[in-house]
């Protein structure tokens, strides 16, 4: 019977025993069931002889549910038309025997599932019923201030004006304009919709920009306003994991890259976008992304981040002794990784680096990233933390053009991202680094990341040796601290004189080996020994 079953899974019409709307009072009488395509959608159509009603079945938003041996009931979904509203429908169907019925549930699983993936010869914007991927795992408070944050024009032009980012795009496309000529192209994530101009004038054939926030509307108020290339450009509004497109892309273009490459999840979208609608041999810009990592050394800003806790420190707040969370604070202010440019210097030993090719990587695998970190001191210091940032290939077929957001080169809105460790490890010149970098992803479209730092055996014997110090703390990329510009100064009284404040970038880091009695003498009392101490009390 199996057999029988399987081989009717090809099956596109049923007839039915008998069909009957539960909310009628008309009687039941034989029926058919079709499944078919309008255009490359699949759909279901129902007919009932005696009554002569036909109903067309939204298959993503239908459920089937067997009553008995012969006996089911398929719901369909009203809708809000107007003033007018079409409440849910149940039909009530009868199969002929126990094998036909369990053939068309097969069937109707296997129809419904192709419904909520395959793309459809719909109007351009069409958008799916069914709850998307992006629902599910995203919760609905962040989707709304994500979207909100993006469909204001002045985070647009922020971007904008970002002329690394723009001005990298706009070459990475132009100068592989035998990529773009003739092709129809998908812009992820559109925003403004200028990578979607980008690619018409390099020749795109045409340039479907999906675009789930309200930019969409400034997208096509600008595309309008570039007639010559936007006769070319159709925008969609609506997620990526929703729209419908007539036609699958050659290439997929997208800004998805968030800070430490990750944030904001839209990374997964654009893996998405690629398994729905970009064809086999098609290409990605960007084709994959490097996040690198260095351990570093900043005696200032890891005083500045202990500093922020000192307020809880106090005994007698308006009469209140404050203390009791200190601890917590103290905790709290080192889980914000901190987003910044520095002095590559600050670095104390040579980057290594993790790889996500974006034409290969699957959805699951960036919901949890793991990162096994190996480095070997350069210097010999106290190590605060773990530097990061990222760059990004356009592989295109004339020109490999690459976008880098690392230190020393020209800041880019993204800036660097660094995690400062509560307490820091010593290490002495040529010692070994290991450690651990785990990112999971979480429903605020961000990551934790948890870091573990750790400074092996050093000197004779060190292979048989093994770690010496071990620090680990974790973080919220979603919270982080964004520490753009130095701290001004206080107003001074009129008979204070003005003090030069501390520029961390001129910190000297040692550049020769230092023995183990300069590494480990006591440090300033007005730095890391008054942390140190306080550290122990929490």
């Amino acid at each position: 019977m199996e057999d029988s079953v399987k081989q009717k899974l090809k099956q596109r019409e049923f007839t039915l025993a008998s069909v009957a709307e539960l909310s009628s009072a008309a009687s039941a009488s034989r029926g058919i069931a079709r499944f078919s395509y309008n255009g490359p959608l699949p759909e279901l159509h129902i007919n009932q002889e005696s009554q002569q009603i036909t109903l067309s079945v939204d298959l993503p938003a239908a459920q089937l549910f067997k009553l008995g041996p012969v006996q089911s009931v398929c719901m369909v979904d009203g809708s809000d038309k107007g003033k007018e509203t079409t409440y849910s429908r149940g039909l009530a169907i009868q199969f002929k025997n126990e094998e036909e019925s369990r053939a068309f549930h097969f069937v109707f699983q296997q129809w419904k599932k192709e419904a909520n993936v395959q793309g459809g010869d719909l109007p351009n914007g069409t958008i799916s019923t069914s709850k998307s991927k992006f629902d599910e795992k995203i919760e609905s408070s962040s989707a709304k201030m994500y979207f909100h944050y993006y469909g204001q024009l002045l985070h647009q032009q922020n971007m904008l004006q970002d002329y690394v980012r723009t001005g990298t795009y706009y070459a990475a496309v132009i100068e592989n304009r035998a990529d773009f000529v003739g092709r129809v192209v998908v812009d992820v994530g559109a925003g403004s919709g200028i990578l979607s101009l980008f690619a018409a004038q390099a020749g795109a054939k045409h340039v479907y920009a999906v675009e789930a926030s309200e930019m969409a509307e400034y997208a096509r108020k600008l595309i309008a306003g570039n007639p010559t290339l936007g006769q070319r450009i159709t925008v969609i509004k609506g997620k990526v994991e929703d729209a419908v497109l007539p036609e699958k892309a050659d290439i997929l273009i997208s800004e998805p890259m968030g800070t430490l490459l990750i944030n904001e999840r839209m990374l997964e979208s654009y893996v998405i976008a690629r398994d729905r609608f970009l064809i086999p041999s098609g290409k990605m810009f960007p084709t994959l992304g490097r996040i690198h990592m260095a351990p570093f050394s900043d005696e200032y800003l890891f005083v500045e981040i202990a500093n922020k806790a000192l307020f809880w420190q106090q005994q007698n707040y308006y009469g209140v002794d404050l203390t009791p969370l200190y601890g917590t604070a103290f905790g709290g202010y080192f889980s914000q990784p901190v987003v910044d440019a520095f002095d590559p210097r600050l670095l104390i030993a040579p980057p290594a680096f993790h790889v996500i090719d974006f034409s290969k990587v699957k959805e699951e695998d960036l919901y949890e990233i793991d990162i096994p970190l190996r480095f070997i001191a350069s210097v010999g210091a106290r190590v605060h933390g773990l530097a990061c940032w990222f760059d990004v290939l356009f592989n295109g077929s004339t020109v490999q053009r690459w976008l880098t957001t690392a230190p020393g080169a020209p800041t880019t809105h993204w800036y660097q991202l660094r995690c400062v460790l509560s307490q820091p490890i010593y290490v002495m010149a040529g010692q070994e680094i290991t450690g651990r970098l785990h990112m999971i992803a979480h429903n605020a479209q961000s990551y934790t990341i948890n870091l573990t730092l750790s400074a092996k055996m050093w000197g004779p014997g060190a292979e048989q040796g093994g770690i010496l110090q071990t620090s680990s703390d974790k973080f919220d990329l979603k919270e982080p601290y964004y520490r753009m510009s130095q701290p001004q100064a206080y107003p001074l009284a009129q008979d204070q004189q003005p003090q030069p404040l501390i520029n961390t970038q001129d910190i000297p880091i040692p550049s020769q080996d230092l023995d183990d009695s300069e590494l480990m003498q006591e440090p300033s009392p007005n730095s890391c020994a008054q942390i140190d101490s306080l550290m122990q009390n929490i």
